[in-house]
């Protein structure tokens, strides 16, 4: 039987400018790695025992070696890997990050890219990166979850 499972974080590493232009790092996967040449946020599995929150920071410490300022949970979505019989539920994150700090990218890596949102959902090859950036601009408008500030902020730790 098919199974289903809450596996995988995605992680948009984001900066708002000071007009309140918005940015996200954008990554191109490495030949030989999965979906190969794909342009695509920080994206990897849950560790056994581990929460999607630590998931989400492990991950884009090590795809990135960045550390956010905040983590907001953004939403989450399904999609299914043939190749596992899975469905699985990914937690979309959204991760406030220094625009200057290095990025030192992992092996699954060829290339990143700071891009405006509106560029970032036309090039990414995954076409849900439109609608989280849509969601991510509302509700992190304001530079935080305003009113949601107490569901959505992530732990950091």
């Amino acid at each position: 039987m098919t199974q289903l499972t809450v596996g995988v974080v995605d992680v948009y590493p984001v900066v708002r400018g000071e007009a309140g232009d918005w940015r996200v790092l954008m990554l191109r996967r490495a030949p030989g790695a999965r979906s190969a040449g794909a342009l695509e946020v920080v994206h990897g599995k849950i560790e056994p025992g581990e929460k999607p929150p630590a998931a989400a920071l492990r991950e884009l410490r090590e795809e990135t070696g960045l550390v956010p300022a905040r983590l907001y949970v953004i939403t989450s979505h399904p999609f299914y890997v043939p190749v596992h019989d899975t469905v699985y539920l990914a937690v979309t994150f959204a991760a406030f990050v220094d625009p200057a700090a290095p990025i030192v990218m992992g092996p699954e890596h060829t290339g990143h890219e700071w891009l405006p949102f509106a560029d970032a959902a036309m090039r990414a090859t995954w076409p849900r990166t439109e609608e989280h950036l849509r969601w991510i601009a509302k509700l992190l408008a304001s530079g935080d979850a305003g009113p949601a500030e107490d569901v959505l902020r992530a732990p950091l730790s």
